[in-house]
């Protein structure tokens, strides 16, 4: 939860200009213009609006998806047993954050749908306080509140999991393999926290890139009640890759700062820190079970 929550809520800022540079890619141009212009025309405090429904959405989705694919790994590591499991490492990691994230969007999705809504919405359209914000869109005229973002949400998010969890293993895994080759008890906890935010974020640029053209969708969806395909269609191609750039710098962020915050934790109530060879067990391992 924290790791979710705490991390999405920082890059607010950056959430809300990418958002209105996918729907109004016209006025909202680059990051650093759409910031000034929503500050110039709404006042600072809109560089922060929907921060609520975002701290609440991504904590429950941090939970399930980080609870869950410990859950899923070891279980699929376990149906396969010890050696089809150092065999398939690659496909146990894909398969239980496949497997979690179909639970954490649900979780996610009718905050997710409230805060789009209020970031995205013409100033004085539509109210920015959280529970105004969550009555007025129920009334919305074929509105599909509260799972209606809920398949795009698959599209986005089920991908960005996939790759978040593979590429950061694989990428910490290459760390300790190819540079940080000495015993991993010779290294200090600050050094392995380091290792865990730069392999979070390098895993965080893959997981930009697979999920921007379903994040572009679900943003277009906070500002019509036209369906996934309908947008996709008028979007086309090109349309899709809107505010990429942005993206990019804010999930690489946010996805660092959420394996620092996940081994921090970890570490600080002795379970350890991720990584192969670093006891006790934990994401970094090839088995599920502790020996």
């Amino acid at each position: 939860m924290l790791s979710c929550g705490l991390t999405h809520l920082a890059v607010t800022p950056l959430d809300v200009a990418k958002c209105n540079m996918q729907v109004d890619p016209t006025k909202y141009k680059n990051l650093i213009g759409s910031i000034k212009t929503i500050a110039g025309e709404e006042g600072t405090a809109a560089l922060f609006k929907g921060w609520l429904p975002t701290l609440l959405g991504y904590s429950a989705q941090g939970c399930f998806k980080f609870g869950l694919y410990e859950f899923f790994k070891d279980y699929y590591a376990t149906l396969a047993g010890e050696e089809n499991a150092k065999k398939y490492q690659g496909l146990i990691w894909l398969a239980g954050s496949a497997s979690a994230e179909f639970f954490a969007d649900a979780a996610l999705c009718p905050l997710e749908m409230v805060k789009v809504k209020v970031q995205t919405s013409t100033p004085g359209t539509f109210p920015t306080g959280f529970f105004a914000a969550l009555g007025a869109i129920q009334k919305i005229p074929g509105t599909t509140f509260p799972f209606g973002s809920l398949v795009p949400l698959w599209s986005r998010q089920i991908p960005y999991t996939m790759a978040k969890f593979f590429f950061f293993e694989k990428v910490k895994n290459a760390f300790y393999e190819n540079v940080f080759t000495e015993p991993k008890s010779s290294y200090s906890k600050g050094t392995h926290l380091s290792i865990t935010f730069a392999s979070g974020y390098i895993a965080g640029v893959a997981c930009a890139i697979v999920s921007h053209p379903a994040d572009t969708v679900v943003s277009k969806m906070g500002k019509s009640t036209k369906s996934a395909g309908e947008i996709l269609s008028e979007l086309g191609f090109g349309g899709i890759w809107g505010g990429l750039g942005t993206r990019i710098i804010m999930i690489g962020t946010l996805t660092g700062l959420q394996w620092w915050i996940y081994d921090t934790f970890k570490t600080a109530v002795g379970i350890g820190v991720n990584g192969p060879g670093l006891p006790p067990l934990g994401l970094g391992n090839s088995v599920g079970k502790n020996p």
